[in-house]
């Protein structure tokens, strides 16, 4: 962890930034009139997109031309004391330099599986980039995991690489002579195992030019292994267009971030909420994604990090914040928190309520799953129903349908479902991936029909009435 915080230090070497890429010319004018990141209307898919080199390049060049002011793009601290801060130009130097290693010393290729298995720590967010920048499908998952369910990932998968702690080494070792694909195996760790590369000296010495790949929209990004409630997870498969979802006008309305902005999202880093809450919609919006180590949930230090930090978006499950309600306060106000939305599981009105009587602060809640992000939300600007999820988040057109696919009216139970036809979402998970049967099961006459239950009222929002598989894991 050392070589994060001296790497201040040792980006002076490197003050030219000959290695920062501008955003390409004609998306760069796509921008509204204040600065901002490339945007689409809610329906429109370019052909081309990477988040690395459309989105976090584009902030890096901000940077270098003094249009974004001087907060840091990454801000992560750890109960001992430590932090590590990294402006856009720092992270882009960063995340090139994992890319060379990924391609390199590694010999990953484009469309290559890597299975990443990390805490919230620094590299998690290196590696997701770099496999961005490089074409590598990464499959995040948490570090909770079992042997037995590590070797079901990386058998699944046929990854060809993994990047994980001394915590799961011994188990991966122990079990790579049943895991063929498996060539290489980086570690994140102040010491060296046999076996394996060492990130963190590799990167000090990685060259910092890398040229990203033009990947289609279309080509796929990330794999997200679904939370197994029924059945074995499933490999659900995302396109780059995931990581186009909150450029849309109406999901950047959902927390309505701006570069000033400090977000605190708390999820597993397995979770897709980790890969869109933590790193792709805070860092569409320009601001300070914070993240704190946390390797054992504590309410206290969570409250304390609330208190003590200038976070203003808190993003996290409603258990957390049903969790800090049982704290003995009668009222308490976190000086600089604006805005705090939810998802993941159930959220009482109850806790909804709550939650304003003792902080003074509303409530948001957004709803999704492993396999779609962020499918319908109560945006900031629109008015709260307990007990409702909110209104559907293009590009997703959201019913409630019947077992055959037909809209049900107003008021009336029935299956959860998202328009695909005449077209299929970009933001949707592509297939699961070497299940071509599960894929066409939840395929529902001219809907993907999500297996939760709900029904709409006549204003369009919609409450969720019970979960049956893989609704999205937040915590």
């Amino acid at each position: 962890m050392q070589w994060l915080m001296r790497f201040r230090i040792l980006w002076g070497i490197h003050k030219s930034f000959h290695n920062i890429h501008p955003a390409p010319s004609q998306l760069r004018c796509q921008s509204l009139s204040e600065i901002g990141a490339p945007r689409w209307n809610d329906y429109e898919v370019p052909e081309e997109f990477n988040f690395a080199s459309y989105v976090l390049d584009y902030w890096a060049q901000m940077e270098k031309e003094g249009k974004r002011g001087p907060n840091p793009a990454f801000w992560w601290v750890n109960g001992q004391g430590d932090e590590v801060k990294w402006n856009f130009r720092e992270v882009a130097d960063l995340t090139r330099r994992t890319a060379n290693i990924l391609t390199q010393t590694c010999g990953l290729q484009q469309g290559d599986l890597l299975a990443l298995i990390l805490p919230r720590v620094p590299e998690w967010w290196l590696v997701a980039v770099g496999c961005m920048r490089t074409g590598i499908i990464f499959m995040p998952a948490t570090i909770m995991l079992k042997a037995k369910d590590i070797l079901y990932r990386l058998q699944m998968s046929k990854a060809k690489g993994i990047v994980t702690t001394d915590t799961l080494a011994s188990d991966v070792d122990s079990m790579a002579s049943e895991c063929p694909s498996l060539k290489t195996k980086l570690l994140v760790s102040d010491h060296s195992r046999e076996g394996w590369l060492d990130f963190r000296s590799l990167v000090k010495s990685a060259s910092p030019e890398h040229t990203c790949i033009k990947s289609k929209t279309v080509d796929p990004m990330v794999i997200f292994f679904t939370s197994g409630t029924t059945g074995f997870p499933k490999m659900a498969k995302h396109s780059h267009g995931l990581a186009l979802q909150p450029s849309f006008p109406t999901s950047r309305k959902i927390r309505s971030l701006k570069t000033s902005d400090v977000s605190w999202c708390l999820s597993d880093s397995g979770w897709i909420l980790a890969t869109m809450g933590t790193l792709v919609e805070p860092w569409t919006a320009g601001c300070t994604v914070f993240i704190h180590h946390l390797p054992q949930f504590d309410t206290k230090v969570i409250i304390q990090a609330l208190l003590k930090y200038p976070i203003n978006q808190f993003y996290g499950a409603p258990s957390i914040f049903r969790m800090i309600l049982q704290e003995d306060f009668t009222s308490i106000r976190f000086p600089a928190l604006e805005h705090c939305c939810t998802g993941g599981e159930v959220l009482w009105p109850k806790d909804q309520e709550e939650w304003k009587r003792r902080t003074g602060l509303l409530l948001y809640n957004v709803y999704g799953q492993s396999e779609t992000g962020i499918i319908c939300a109560t945006l900031r600007e629109m008015k709260i129903k307990p007990g409702f999820l909110g209104k559907a988040s293009p590009p997703y057109d959201v019913q409630v349908i019947d077992d055959k696919g037909s809209i049900l009216p107003p008021n009336t139970e029935g299956n959860i479902g998202i328009r695909i036809k005449p077209a299929r979402p970009v933001t949707l998970f592509m297939c699961y991936e070497g299940n071509p049967e599960k894929t066409a099961e939840v395929e529902c006459g001219d809907f993907f029909n999500t297996g939760d239950r709900g029904m709409m009222d006549e204003e369009g929002y919609i409450c969720f009435l019970g979960r049956s598989d893989d609704i999205i894991n937040a915590s």
